[in-house]
């Protein structure tokens, strides 16, 4: 494998495993990331093991599961104290590193190794209710004053009148060249002018789109919201019902929607990832013909977790399902220099902590002895045999608050504040319509993955387990507080 490689992380922020053209999917046009795929090295049953932003992002900077990031769901006010991340292990082995876009961290300009970051998080609501703890986003984010500097001072992040977390969609209020989509390229573009060039580069690109607000510019939107755009999957487990109208909430997490809002909603989503392919393709074009590096770079392309757009009339993220949990994971070399099979898929259980080894093998640095991660190129090297067989997922968050443990074949899972279990066999029923927990011919296969949660959790702070059984109604938290050595309630001092 050549040396110095250059290395170039695409994430994007809640988009969904199955919206790729490459795989088969109805609507939803995705070119370059499909070429990327059948020019790269494919993995369908990636995970985000804790669907949310900050927790994913976690995983993907230290190369550790829940244990060694501590995070089990939500907050965003938790010191990142890590002592070895991607950013860092790359910049001791010679690297220049950049990060442009989001990173969702906190203090939120840690640089988590990074020699530079140009920073877009997007409107993030605590870090406004929390000033004094934390900078507002009006004085720490890069993007907006770069886009009040192109079309003047009244400007805002929140002009279109959609929430962060909203189901509502709309076009985008101004000129497509100044969406934060654009500018996480422009932003890219640039740093290939002032990068070091005696050093292999590193660059983060974080786009925080398709996460809402639901803004696509006018013409992607106007590509999906007349044509046919697929329902969402209904499971005959799923509640049908909101009574409530809890639905009609701006940041809602369950639905079923308005037919109307539904097509909207999922239209613009559709139309933000075909953007973003677009602006890859930008990026594509101008690294392999202004700089000539494209053959010696190698990217991985991927997202920190989904959106359930409805399915099982649920709405954003943080659940077990996989609209919810599987995301795209794609590593990309054009150059060939991995030497393996391009065009391969594999269907082992990946995660986002396997994304810092893997380019840390690719580098060829040392593997921190604390990443629990692995590194993809034992497929690219036809060494995956040995590979895990599941991955353990989890999400707190009141009484949705729940884990899932799952395999190529199959899922269970446990809501540990009802008890509530559920299994689907993942093999015939890739959508999760029929929940076989009831069903006598799964019991065993299901007791089986009970047994792995209960061994996963076995010590655990909150006592889920005692490595014999599961013990449902304990107190969820967010945060592993007492395994990652703070005190809860001192998470911002």
């Amino acid at each position: 494998m050549k040396k110095n490689l250059n290395l170039v992380l695409i994430t994007v922020d809640q988009m969904r495993g199955d919206c790729l053209g490459v795989l088969g999917h109805p609507a939803v046009e995705t070119p370059n990331i499909d070429m990327m795929a059948r020019d790269g090295y494919m993995f369908t049953n990636a995970y985000s093991a804790v669907p949310s932003c900050v927790a994913a992002r976690a995983a993907l900077f230290t190369g550790m599961g829940q244990r060694g990031n501590g995070y089990v769901g939500y907050n965003d006010r938790i010191p990142w104290r890590y002592e070895r991340t991607l950013a860092g292990e790359l910049a001791n082995a010679g690297y220049h590193t950049q990060s442009v876009g989001k990173m969702h961290t906190y203090p939120q300009r840690n640089l988590c190794g990074f020699h530079n970051v140009v920073l877009h998080d997007g409107f993030i609501a605590s870090r406004d209710r929390n000033m004094k703890m934390i900078d507002h986003w009006d004085t720490t984010d890069d993007y907006l004053p770069w886009l009040r500097e192109q079309i003047g001072s009244y400007a805002d992040m929140n002009d279109s009148g959609l929430d962060c977390n909203s189901w509502m969609a709309r076009p985008w209020p101004y000129p497509e060249r100044v969406h934060p989509t654009n500018w996480v390229v422009h932003q890219s573009i640039d740093f290939l002018r002032r990068r070091d060039p005696d050093k292999p580069f590193f660059l983060n690109m974080s786009f925080v789109r398709p996460h809402s607000p639901l803004d696509p510019p006018q013409v992607y939107y106007d590509q999906y919201i007349n044509g046919d755009i697929p329902m969402p999957a209904i499971g005959s487990w799923a509640e049908k019902d909101d009574p409530e109208r809890a639905s009609l909430l701006i940041d809602a997490g369950v639905g079923p929607l308005p037919p109307k809002a539904l097509r909207r909603m999922r239209a613009a989503y559709y139309a933000l990832i075909t953007h973003i392919d677009h602006q890859i393709g930008r990026f594509l074009i101008t690294i392999r013909k202004d700089y000539h590096l494209l053959n010696d770079t190698v990217f991985i392309f991927t997202s920190d977790h989904g959106d359930l757009m409805c399915d099982h009339n649920l709405l954003r993220k943080g659940v077990p399902y996989e609209g919810s949990s599987l995301i795209p994971m794609i590593i990309y070399d054009p150059g060939d220099n991995l030497n393996g099979r391009r065009g391969s898929r594999y269907d082992a259980v990946t995660e986002l902590r396997d994304i810092m080894p893997t380019f840390l093998d690719i580098a060829g640095a040392d593997i921190p002895n604390n990443v629990e991660g692995a590194s993809l190129l034992n497929f690219v090297n036809g060494n995956g045999a040995n590979w895990r067989g599941h991955i353990h997922g989890e999400h707190s968050g009141g009484i949705r608050s729940n884990h899932y443990v799952v395999t190529p074949s199959e899922k269970y899972i446990w809501y540990s504040q009802t008890g509530r279990e559920q299994y689907f066999d993942m093999d015939n029923d890739p959508t999760e319509l029929s929940d076989l927990i009831d069903d006598d011919k799964y019991a065993d296969r299901a007791d089986r993955l009970r047994k792995i949660l209960i061994a996963e959790l076995a010590g655990r702070e909150e006592g889920y387990s005692d490595g014999m059984k599961l013990y449902t109604g304990r107190k969820p938290q967010d945060y592993l507080y007492k395994e990652m050595g703070i005190k809860n309630g001192e998470q911002n001092s």
